[in-house]
């Protein structure tokens, strides 16, 4: 198979039975978007792991650290933080990076000269690492339900719905300067976090472009959500939201069958991080109902304590086993569990990116994933079996090459930039995680 890239970055022709010319791979994959990302909170890794005052430690416990982090942290660590994270993205097999950026104004609350300081942070590192990037500012007003303040530790997130609009014209602007294949999204924070007025007009901000939004992640949310809003969260979206193709759900732990199969039918995608659900004690989603009523999946890093496909597609499947006591629980007669965790979430991967890619089609971004077939699990082995021995005894190593809109960013196993980037990351960041 012949496959040539065109100026734009678009994969031109695809031929069969070519000769053997050019740049030559064993296997050769859409590579998928990393549909959940928090970048700046890479830097936190490995620093949460110690049990709080409270003997029930959990998600919220965890937050008040990533509270005190964000007291400290400048726009050059941010950039230096998100180039790290795009990099290692790219090494892992990811070739867009969809960032749900809620870390917005200077530590006391007040703006920044300009409202898009940070996300054009995110910007310039797409700058070092040619990644795909989807933008996504974060709409965060109240710090619950009932439309409270926000904490001291979140008063970096906040916007007024006019300053949202306007945080959305300058990042778009900025998005200019990139590649043709950048994107901008709108991104309600959660149900608990933005009005109802503001909930239902999100998706008119951008018309047609993605919509993301944290929805039944955590126990007391979906209790808060119920006892001031007279419905479970997802059952309020479904009753209150156009929920459609253009949306991406994050998380969706805590759900009741019938929602499951509900929320299936919209055509949203699931935006799953097992790796971070899993750390904080999230839950476990129900991708086994999900996928039986048709739903589309995609899968991210979230907090990004650790950046690995392969880890992310292992987590997603033994969760089910181990809920259901079961094996290969997400494959079905005719697909293996590799085939079908694999080709979901290049699909609805790319949806959630408003990217055309997740497909090798002539046409679609050149978002392009190569194994290394040299490789002692991967080496002789055919088909499905290769989609397989990826997912469950998946090695970082096995990644040769990845092209994001044919930009070819990783040779080899390595960034092109890798040296740089990795220095840029230590002169940022020394002493900030000594600090907390």
């Amino acid at each position: 198979m012949r496959l040539e890239i065109d100026a734009e970055g678009r994969i031109a022709t695809l031929t069969t039975g070519a000769a053997p010319e050019g740049q030559r791979v064993g296997t050769l994959l859409p590579a998928p978007a990393n549909s959940h990302s928090h970048a700046f909170q890479r830097a936190m890794a490995g620093l949460s792991e110690r049990r709080g005052p409270d003997p029930r430690d959990s998600f919220w416990t965890w937050r008040k650290l990533m509270y005190k982090f964000l007291d400290q942290i400048t726009p050059d660590q941010v950039e230096a933080i998100a180039a790290l994270v795009q990099m290692e993205m790219l090494e892992a097999g990811f070739a867009t990076n969809i960032e749900f950026h809620y870390l917005h104004h200077r530590p006391d609350g007040q703006p920044y000269d300009k409202l898009s300081e940070m996300a054009d942070r995110i910007a310039a590192a797409q700058g070092q690492t040619g990644i795909g990037l989807t933008l996504l500012p974060v709409q965060y007003q109240f710090g619950g339900c009932d439309q409270r303040p926000l904490g001291a530790g979140q008063c970096r997130f906040g916007n007024t719905p006019d300053q949202y609009r306007r945080l959305l014209e300058e990042a778009g602007k900025t998005l200019e300067s990139l590649p043709k294949d950048s994107c901008l999204g709108v991104a309600p924070h959660s149900l608990r976090a933005v009005a109802q007025e503001d909930l239902r007009a999100a998706a008119r901000l951008l018309p047609g472009g993605p919509v993301h939004m944290h929805l039944a992640e955590q126990i007391p949310e979906v209790e808060e959500v119920e006892a001031s809003w007279g419905a479970r969260p997802v059952e309020w979206a479904l009753d209150n939201l156009e929920m459609s193709d253009r949306w991406c759900l994050i998380h969706l732990t805590q759900m009741t069958p019938e929602e499951t199969a509900r929320l299936a039918r919209t055509g949203a995608v699931a935006g799953l991080c097992p790796i971070t659900e899993a750390s904080l004690g999230d839950g476990i989603f129900d991708g086994v109902r999900w996928l039986e009523n048709g739903g589309a999946i995609s899968v991210g890093s979230d907090s990004n304590i650790l950046i690995s496909l392969h880890e992310e597609l292992r987590s997603l499947d033994t969760s089910q086993r181990l809920r259901d006591h079961s094996r290969a629980a997400l494959a079905t007669a005719d697909l293996s569990t590799g085939r079908r965790l694999f080709e979901g979430m290049a699909k609805g991967g790319a949806q959630a990116a408003g990217r055309d890619a997740g497909r090798l089609e002539a046409g679609a971004w050149a978002d392009l994933l190569a194994l290394d077939m040299s490789h002692i699990d991967l080496e002789g082995i055919e088909g499905d079996l290769i989609l397989d021995t990826f997912a469950f005894a998946g090695r970082d190593n096995m990644v040769s090459d990845v092209w994001a809109a044919g930009r070819h960013m990783v040779r080899e196993g390595r960034h092109i930039h890798r040296e740089r980037i990795i220095e840029g990351y230590r002169k940022a960041v020394k002493g900030l995680r000594g600090n907390l």
